[in-house]
């Protein structure tokens, strides 16, 4: 069975990218345009992961990973973010891994599969 990865990121074209390379990758995914759409997927689809933005409009991330661990602290999430700095940031630290965004999603690809405990799939 397909494990299913949630992606919350506030840009459509980063979404659809994540979507594709991680189908592409073997799970199946689901995608929330912010943190509240992200946070009624939690209750309603239980992913099996969570890659999370931090920097979105309304609520961002770190409050996000909060709200997520208070629902389910066994929900494995990955934060995903261009700024590299938040890597610093306590609040952050909460997180199963974090990886900073980049053109090259072969980091996210194996961080989700690390964290799933899944195989690399031969394409």
């Amino acid at each position: 069975m397909q494990k299913r990865v949630l992606i919350v990121d506030d840009e459509p074209h980063l979404r659809l990218l994540y979507e594709t390379e991680l189908r592409r990758a073997g799970f199946e995914t689901m995608s929330a345009a912010n943190a509240e759409q992200g946070l009624e997927f939690v209750d309603s689809m239980r992913p099996d992961l969570v890659v999370l933005d931090i920097r979105m409009p309304g609520m961002d991330g770190v409050e996000a990973l909060q709200r997520i661990l208070d629902r389910d602290n066994t929900i494995p999430v990955v934060l995903n973010t261009a700024y590299s700095s938040y890597r610093d940031n306590f609040m952050t630290w909460a997180a199963d891994a974090y990886v900073t965004k980049s053109s090259d999603l072969g980091e996210l690809v194996s961080t989700v599969r690390e964290l799933l405990h899944e195989e690399t799939v031969s394409q």
